[in-house]
């Protein structure tokens, strides 16, 4: 019987190695508030991607969300509904408007061209999205943030380690969120981070994710709990440890299937951007004029025991919660690429034999 393939696998570092590094909150009993596997893992971060702040969050959402509400935005926020869910609602849960921008057909990010024009009297920011490890372009962004004063956050959610012309991709824009979830390159079970160049946001930001609280008997925000605990520090700090390795690894895996399905008639793969250091998060292919579509693969995988993902679909501004409230036909490309959009499995620890067995699938 063929085992079962599910499309992603978390990370995790060997069983004692992360006993070992918990161990020590046996002795202390600080569990949470910021101990000191959390200061710790904050260091190690900014060393690793190469920034100058980092603060960290109990996931990568109300990493979003603080940020947002720490950069005190208004009005208007241009993004892109090819994202997860988490984008939009960060965004619309602060009182803000999404405009949304259409994405470009080649690696799924906002199209640049078409930025400005949603530009009105009433945006105050934009707010990007690295797709797939595919990486925004940065420049012209910066060229149009600075030219009508707007303010950048980068949902970054899918580019941990990445880098652009040697450059962090955590050094782009006003801020940048990544998501630390269990799927991940990197993760710390559960958890999420912002880096950002305003070094005066750190105890904003602290505050934000501690109820408000700026001291014994203050608390001057209305503001939530999205603290980082010490048992997803350790994690992270087991996690960080391994992960070029793995990056490695999942590069591999994306050879093997770029070498199978890269010159097949139907079948679009994300082809590596110029000077780009790819974290291969994810291995999207777009069903266009293929014998079969997205959904009948989608079913013939599943049905063979591989679990693969529609992933984005449906666009965020189709969801029920948002009913009437956007225009879906205002960004057909977004709508086109959701509508035959598969992401494959993809982990460190998948065997290039069960790739093989994936795309003989889709092929056959």
């Amino acid at each position: 019987m063929m085992k079962n393939i599910q499309v992603t696998r978390s990370s995790m570092p060997e069983f004692q190695e992360y006993i070992d590094e918990i161990k020590e909150l046996w002795d202390s009993h600080w569990l949470t508030n910021m101990g000191v596997k959390h200061i710790e893992l904050e260091e190690r971060l900014l060393e690793y991607l190469g920034t100058k702040n980092i603060s960290l969050f109990t996931n990568g959402h109300l990493a979003l969300e603080c940020i947002i509400a720490a950069l005190d935005l208004k009005g208007e926020v241009i993004t892109t509904p090819f994202t997860f869910a988490s984008t939009t609602h960060a965004i619309v849960r602060n009182g803000l408007t999404p405009v949304f921008c259409d994405i470009n057909p080649e690696d799924y990010t906002i199209d640049v061209t078409k930025i400005e024009e949603l530009i009105t009297e009433k945006t105050s920011a934009i707010i990007p999205v690295h797709v797939y490890g595919n990486i925004c372009d940065v420049e012209e962004i910066e060229r149009i943030a600075k030219k009508h004063n707007l303010k950048v956050i980068y949902d970054a959610a899918h580019t941990f380690g990445v880098k652009v012309n040697g450059v962090g991709i955590a050094n782009f824009g006003d801020a940048s969120m990544f998501s630390f979830h269990a799927t991940k390159v990197f993760n710390t079970i559960e958890g999420g981070a912002v880096t950002f160049n305003d070094e005066s946001l750190k105890d904003k930001l602290i505050e934000l994710k501690n109820f408000g609280i700026t001291g014994p008997e203050s608390v001057e925000y209305v503001a939530g709990n999205a603290k980082m605990n010490e048992f997803q520090a350790a994690m992270g700090i087991c996690n960080l440890r391994h992960v070029d390795n793995e990056i490695k690894k999942r590069s591999i895996v994306v050879e093997k299937y770029n070498s199978r399905l890269g010159n097949i008639n139907g079948i679009k793969i994300c082809k590596l951007q110029d000077g780009v250091d790819s974290n291969y998060a994810y291995y999207p292919i777009v069903f266009d004029n293929y014998k079969y579509n997205r959904d009948e693969i989608f079913e013939k995988l599943k049905n063979e025991g591989i679990i693969s993902r529609k992933y984005f679909y449906p666009l965020t501004n189709s969801f029920d919660c948002y009913k009437d409230s956007f225009k879906v036909n205002e960004t057909p490309v977004a709508t086109y690429i959701s509508e035959r959009v598969l992401t494959l499995p993809l982990y460190a620890d998948l065997s290039l034999e069960d790739v093989d067995r994936i795309c003989d699938i889709i092929l056959n």
